[in-house]
């Protein structure tokens, strides 16, 4: 058992990183998760290749200032000739796919491009690793939103996928596909189910954390669209990148492939205590919290993750409690959202 991500081997008495010259593919490279994953790998020496759809003013890899240290291959998932392609071609070992449309409001308001991009996206993925020869390790993001609705707390692997919405829907299928093309095909893969992450880089300002700080450095209150009582377990991005690695490096190891893997730091907090706590970390404690009270469609109470099988089989924990985390993204919205012209809402 490894109690981190980064595992190294001696090679004629030099120490060399797992990921040293590996060939790694990332879909969804360009966004939030995605940027900061591809970020770690490059900073270990992978070789990585990024599926790029969209050229987007704040994407995540010239934010984090990579651009030019990956290998950008525009397209999108529904080209499975190009996908077949590109890691035939970059002789892929490990293939991370996170590309999704992971907006559940959007997801709500178009189910149809949702399902093209979650789920058939995910079966042409699948697909073109199944044929590539030097695929050893495929990772497929799922999301804890595939659980659905459970009355008993916290989640667990071997709960059933119970998503009835069609973001939460998307996600179950991808992940019962992913599992699939193991037990089918014993292509080696595993899934992630993660937690709600946040960490500096996440400029969609639907989500929670991100709209909370945009709000809290622009001096308003930040807005609650619900009443404030939902709670949800929040995972800083680094720690989520940390489980990626460590799923991926042992993922030969036995009870790894092939099966889904909890993300999460098991201490969960309502909506209105995590944004209370970023006012008061803000030092900008003459603001409050605007509560509106209004429902939300798919809205589910009480959503938390039980991360045991990752600390015992992956030796995965969190590092960062939410204050650590929370306070690393303030700073980091602090430095690159006041200079940009973001507009006010």
């Amino acid at each position: 058992m490894f109690s981190s991500a980064l595992i190294c081997v001696r090679i004629a008495g030099w120490i060399v990183d797992y990921w040293q010259d590996r060939n790694v593919f990332i879909t969804g490279a360009n966004g939030f998760l995605g940027s900061w994953l591809a970020q770690a790998l490059v900073g270990r020496g992978a070789r990585v290749v990024a599926l790029v759809r969209d050229e987007v003013v704040q994407g995540g890899l010239k934010l984090m200032g990579i651009e030019q240290a990956v290998i950008r291959i525009h397209g999108d998932l529904g080209d499975l000739p190009l996908l077949e392609r590109l890691l035939n071609e970059y002789q892929v070992h490990t293939c991370f796919h996170l590309a999704a449309q992971a907006i559940v409001g959007a997801a709500n308001r178009s189910p149809l491009s949702t399902f093209e991009s979650n789920i058939r996206g995910t079966w042409h993925l699948l697909e073109a690793c199944r044929r590539t020869p030097t695929v050893r390790c495929v990772v497929v993001a799922s999301s804890d939103k595939a659980y659905g609705r459970h009355d008993r707390l916290p989640y667990r692997e071997d709960y059933p996928l119970l998503g009835i919405y069609p973001y939460d829907a998307s996600k179950a299928c991808a992940d019962i596909l992913a599992r699939s093309y193991f037990q089918t095909y014993g292509l080696p893969v595993s899934v992630t189910r993660f937690a709600n992450l946040y960490g500096g880089g996440d400029f969609n300002f639907s989500r929670l954390v991100p709209d909370t700080i945009q709000a809290i450095l622009h001096n308003r209150n930040p807005v609650i669209r619900s009443d404030g009582t939902p709670v949800r377990d929040y995972l800083y991005v680094e720690d989520a990148v940390r489980g990626y690695l460590a799923l991926a490096e042992q993922q030969e190891s036995a009870n790894v492939a092939g099966e889904a893997f909890n993300f999460g730091t098991g201490q969960p907090v309502s909506v209105l205590e995590l944004v209370s706590k970023l006012i008061a970390l803000s030092g900008r404690t003459h603001l409050a919290p605007d509560i509106q009270g209004q429902p939300t469609c798919g809205e589910i109470d009480r959503q938390y993750l039980a991360s045991d099988k990752a600390q015992q089989l992956l030796g995965w924990q969190p590092r960062y409690s939410l204050e650590e985390g929370l306070t690393q993204t303030l700073r980091w919205y602090e430095h690159y959202l006041l200079p940009l012209p973001v507009g006010e809402s």
